[in-house]
This record gives C-alpha cells, sequence and structure tokens, in this order.
C-alpha cells in the first residue's frame, strides 16, 4: 500500500513541473489557461491519490484490539490476555491461524457459564418450584407437588437429589402446559424481576457475569457468531438476554418441549391441519434436555458447522468442549469457569479442583473466577450474611 501512495505522489509532482514547464515556454496571453489546466490536473492527481488509499484501507481492514477490550477481568489474567491474543491472530487476513468471518463461531453454555446458577439454584429449576409450589393461580399434581417440595429443601443444601436433572425437566414442561410462548415468556419475565436469593443487590434477571457478558461482546465486535447452548428451555432464554445479550432468536440452541395447536387435541400432526386463528401452546411434555452428550448433535443440527470456541463450566458442558477442540480445521478453543469464589460467588474448592483436573486432561483451558474475574456480579452485589453462614456449614 505504502509504495503505490509513492508512485502516485510522484506521478502528481511529475504532472505539477510538465505543467510548469510548458507555462514558461507559451506567450502571456496563455498563461491563464494554462493556470486553469494545472489546477485542473492537480486536483484530478490528488484525489487519484485519496481514492487509491481510501481503496486500500477498504481491501485491508485494521481491527484495533486493545488490552482494555475486555472489561472486568483482572489486569493480570492469563486467560484475558490468551483470549486477546486469539482473537488478534485469528482475524488478521496474514496469520496463518486465520479464521474467515464465516467460521467464526462460538458456544456458549448459558447457566453458571454466563449467568448466575446459585440463587439459590439454576433459573428454571427455581421457577419450576414457584409454579408448583406458590402459584396461586396453579394447581400442581400431588405427584410434581412432592418432588418440588424436595427440591425446594435441597437447594438450602445444594445438593441435588440423585436424577432430579431429567425429573426436573420433565415436570417444568408438564407445568407450563397449556401456556402460549408470549405467556410463558411473560411469565418468566415476572420472575426474573424477584431477588436473587442468598445476594444483596441482586435481581434473578440481573445475575449476569459481567466479565462474560463482556466477553460475548468482544467476540461479537471481531465478527464472530455467538450462540447460547443451554440445558434450560429455549423460550426462558430467548426472555432472559433480552437487553443484555444482542443474539437472534435462532442462535439459542436449547431444551425443547412439544407444542401443539390448542384445537389439535389428540390428533397427530401429520393427520392435523392447523386451524385458522388458532394458537400454539405447550402441549406438557419434554422432547430433549440439552445437556451433556445431547449438545453436541443439537450443535451440528443447528448451526451446521463446528464452533471454534467453546465455553462451559460444568461437566454437562465436556462433551460441548471436546466436540469443539476435536476439530484440526483451525486453531480451536475449550475455555472452562471453575466456581472457586467463595466470597462473591457461592464457590466450591473441592468441586473446582476435580474439575479442573480433568480439564486439564483434555486440553481445556480453565477460567478461575477468583483470580479472572476483576469482579463477578458488580461491586455492589454482595452474598448475604445469612447465606454465606449457610452455604459454610
Amino acid at each position: 500500500m505504502k509504495i503505490k501512495i509513492i508512485s502516485a505522489v510522484l506521478a502528481v509532482c511529475m504532472m505539477l513541473s510538465m505543467a510548469s514547464c510548458g507555462a514558461k515556454d507559451e506567450s502571456s496571453s496563455k498563461k491563464e489557461s494554462t493556470k486553469a489546466t494545472t489546477t485542473t490536473t492537480t486536483t484530478a492527481a490528488t484525489e487519484a491519490v485519496k481514492t487509491e488509499v481510501e481503496s486500500e484501507a477498504e481491501e485491508e481492514p485494521q481491527i484495533t484490539l486493545t488490552k482494555s477490550s475486555l472489561e472486568y477481568w483482572a489486569e493480570d489474567s492469563a486467560v484475558r490476555e490468551d483470549l486477546i491474543d486469539y482473537v488478534e491472530k485469528v482475524t488478521d487476513p496474514d496469520s496463518e491461524d486465520f479464521i474467515p468471518v464465516e467460521d467464526r463461531i462460538a458456544v456458549f453454555d448459558f447457566d453458571g457459564t454466563l449467568i448466575g446458577e446459585l440463587y439459590p439454584c439454576y433459573f428454571d429449576w427455581c421457577l419450576f418450584v414457584h409454579r408448583a409450589l406458590h402459584d396461586d393461580s396453579y394447581q400442581a399434581p400431588e405427584d410434581m407437588k412432592a418432588f418440588a417440595e424436595e427440591l425446594e429443601e435441597a437447594f438450602k443444601t445444594r445438593t441435588l437429589p440423585e436424577g432430579s436433572e431429567i425429573k426436573s425437566a420433565r415436570f417444568t414442561a408438564q407445568a407450563f402446559a397449556g401456556m402460549t410462548v408470549d405467556e410463558f415468556r411473560a411469565y418468566c419475565r415476572d420472575f426474573m424481576n424477584t431477588e436473587a436469593e442468598g445476594f444483596n443487590n441482586l435481581t434473578k434477571g440481573e445475575a449476569y457475569y459481567k466479565p462474560m457478558v463482556s466477553l460475548f461482546k468482544f467476540l461479537q465486535d471481531n465478527d464472530f457468531t455467538c450462540f447460547i447452548c443451554s440445558g434450560t428451555e429455549r423460550n426462558c432464554i430467548r426472555e432472559m438476554i433480552q437487553g443484555v445479550l444482542d443474539i437472534p432468536a435462532s442462535q439459542v440452541i436449547a431444551t425443547d418441549w412439544k407444542y401443539v395447536g390448542t384445537e389439535q387435541g389428540d390428533t397427530d400432526p401429520f393427520d392435523y391441519q392447523f386451524k385458522p386463528d388458532e394458537k400454539l401452546v405447550f402441549a406438557g411434555e419434554l422432547i430433549t434436555k440439552n445437556v451433556k452428550g445431547n449438545k453436541v448433535p443439537m450443535i451440528a443440527r443447528e448451526i451446521g458447522q463446528v464452533p471454534v470456541l467453546a465455553f462451559g463450566n460444568s461437566s454437562g458442558d465436556l462433551s460441548m468442549g471436546q466436540y469443539v477442540v476435536n476439530s484440526d480445521k483451525y486453531d480451536t478453543r475449550a475455555y472452562m469457569l471453575l466456581c472457586d469464589d467463595t466470597e462473591r460467588e457461592y464457590g466450591n474448592l473441592e468441586k473446582a479442583e476435580k474439575f479442573k483436573k480433568t480439564c486439564e486432561e483434555l486440553g481445556f483451558t480453565t477460567v478461575s473466577m477468583k483470580n479472572d474475574f476483576a469482579t463477578i456480579y458488580g461491586d455492589d452485589v454482595t452474598i448475604t450474611a445469612e447465606a454465606s453462614a449457610a452455604d459454610a456449614a
């Protein structure tokens, strides 16, 4: 680019010189004409240089990456430096690790990766308990109510009953049977505005990990397409991310519930014609709980290609991470959060150390919430004294 600019500038100088020499040889009657010609030639040449520079700038876009690109991360975080260096090299057309825009895909788990999951449990589990036990407009079946009571008691010790993951998913789908998507999203929105139990100055809908949100946006700014891949129901997440994460609904890969028409009854969809003015509602049945090994085929089905980055926080994300790093087309990475902060979050050091060892064996990079995050929810958010005591016990 510099050579082309220099050549253009030399061309301007030569034209100016020629115009000047010509002016000396002409008679005084032609001086004004020569002056006009010189001015026109100079302007044209200058515009040519300007166009050349602008054209080159368009052909070689420069992405500015600074060390402040990731807000809320600790300044001395090695993971932060690693992420910035990675993005810098894969977005540089001259780098051997360059990744074309169409292949810059990142997948993020949701609960425990982008948003808190300990207030006192996953958002959708808390939502289910509220629906089954504390919503006066809903009468839960006895078996659902009994499980919800067991779950609510387990929240206090942060030790969930065995097999509760799939059981909770099925009961949650059943609890919202008959609702339209809009009605369910409104229900989720109302619940988001309730207090995040165990925290001061925080609602459930505000409980995002600020460093991870800044990372999500940092990748988007550098032309990565970011997907959420979660065990929470799709429409719940689609509502929860409003005003926080700017992605279309189609980039939410999550747990699926069955839909039916309000007049369909038990008629098979193959034999049913959707009627005028009919509404689509939840049937009360679980299709897929998008956790663990289920995340891999869901990603393949809905994205259609292997992402280059994966972010998670638990054993439920290991398959997703492995799927990403198995690809040898590009430099692919998996980053996993460790629940090792016991002052700003309800960490579990034993669990964090065990998970860290597993990640290291798989070649994943771990992110210490304690050491890599300058803040988690914001400096004004604290753990309640009562919750801290209960958690320590």
